[in-house]
């Protein structure tokens, strides 16, 4: 195994289990796309033709929803020999779940009349690329091992070889030595060219596939809408949930206490004021650690440095506060939509948090700056490296689902070693 991809790809090419796996693809599809043509073309013209009656309805239903079972079918195909995979449409539902209502669906259904039009075109592609996939296998392979079976043509045929001319005067056969050879390489090369020929044609595959017979754009936005407000939803849960645990456990805590030692300071007002004087200095303690505490929870929700004087001066507030010296360089025209504003601070925030703990680094870097209708971020440190979405114990989990909820991006580049750069990518909203 080592020593194949020791081998040069294109000579590799033609072995490759793929190669041969999109061989079957392209055989097996012409009669299925003979068939589904056949049977489409067959039930769509005559539901078309009957809508004039009642008859043509579910007809034409039953054809479209027909369509979506060949649909299936060419998915799981794809899936099994491209290793394409293209997620099924949405499904049908009808409003009232009877059978008036399932044909209406179906009838209004875009991604059923989809899989109608991938019917109608897959068929003469099947055919175009079938009949170039066969010659080039066979005239290729035939050609290429030519000094094998040669012998044949003088002891069954009763020629020399391979007849390249003839007529009633003369006849040109490929039969010495030197043609012999000739017509092998010429084979060799049809052998090494004919699989990338051949993935050319399946890549046309794979876009009819995805185009016409997965979701729709509008279908996949809503997906991708829904999934970003659950990570919302979650989101804005949690951060309520370590709010309410820092004030509980924090402040409320420091505050119930402070109540505590100003009720025994003024009992014993009167009776012993030194030690009321020590019970007021202690609560004087209490009440700036309360203070503290509320100040960095709501610094770290929505400080008002960032409200006030925007992404600079809170980006090189935090710098400050982080346990490394900080570079921050920021570069932006004007200020972001508040959304924005808070979602990068919070970004750069949770990344420096971790750059210390968790990298071992000595030295980060922040940038910011705008890029056409986007806001790009960059956290850099010198640190061991090692970071990644899939890492649990980083913020970079947690960060990613917050990011892509406001269609934003975010790459890790954290090799062994070091050193990490952490690079978010935020739409641009004033």
């Amino acid at each position: 195994m080592a020593a194949s991809h020791r081998l040069p790809t294109a000579i590799r090419a033609p072995f490759e289990a793929r190669t041969w796996r999109a061989v079957g693809y392209v055989l097996i599809g012409l009669p299925l796309s003979v068939c589904w043509f056949a049977l489409s073309v067959a039930l769509v013209s005559a539901g078309t033709g009957l809508l004039i009656t009642f008859l043509g309805v579910p007809i034409l239903a039953g054809a479209l929803a027909m369509c979506r079972g060949f649909g299936a079918v060419e998915r799981a195909r794809a899936r099994a020999l491209l290793d394409h995979d293209v997620p099924a449409p949405e499904p049908v539902r009808g409003r009232t779940g009877g059978a008036l209502s399932w044909m209406g669906a179906v009838l209004k259904s875009g991604a059923s009349w989809r899989h109608v039009l991938y019917a109608f075109l897959h068929m003469p592609w099947a055919v175009f690329s079938f009949s170039v996939t066969v010659a080039l296998w066979v005239w290729g392979w035939s050609l290429f091992t030519y000094p094998l079976w040669q012998w044949v043509f003088p002891l069954w045929v009763g020629q020399d070889g391979i007849q390249l001319y003839g007529d009633a005067h003369r006849a040109l056969y490929l039969d010495t030595p030197f043609e012999v050879a000739v017509t092998s390489a010429v084979g060799l090369l049809v052998v090494l060219v004919g699989p990338w020929v051949l993935r050319g044609l399946v890549a046309v595959d794979r876009v009819l596939v995805s185009g016409l017979l997965g979701p729709s754009r509008l279908a996949s936005r809503v997906t991708e809408l829904e999934s970003d407000r659950g990570t919302v939803v979650d989101t804005a849960a949690a951060d309520l949930r370590r709010i309410e645990r820092a004030l509980h456990d924090g402040a409320q805590a420091r505050l119930a206490a402070l109540a505590m030692d100003l009720g025994l300071a003024k009992e014993k007002l009167a009776r012993d004021p030194e030690a009321a004087a020590v019970l007021v200095d202690e609560a004087h303690g209490e009440v700036k650690l309360a203070l503290r505490e509320l100040r960095d929870l709501a610094r770290g929700i929505h400080p008002a440095v960032l409200t006030d004087r925007g992404l600079d001066a809170a980006l090189s507030a935090v710098a400050s506060r982080c346990a490394v010296p900080v570079s921050v360089d920021v570069d932006l025209p004007s200020r972001p939509a508040p959304a924005i504003e808070g979602i990068a601070y919070f970004a750069v925030s949770e990344l420096l948090r971790n750059v210390s703990p968790h990298s071992g680094a000595r030295r980060a870097w922040v940038e910011a700056w705008r890029t056409g209708d986007r806001l790009m971020l960059q956290v850099r440190d010198d640190g061991a490296g090692g970071a990644g979405p899939e890492d649990g114990a980083s913020a970079v989990a947690g960060l990613s689902g917050r990011v892509g909820a406001v269609d934003g991006v975010l790459a890790v580049d954290s090799p062994a070693g070091g050193p990490t750069t952490v690079t978010v990518e935020l739409p641009w909203r004033a």
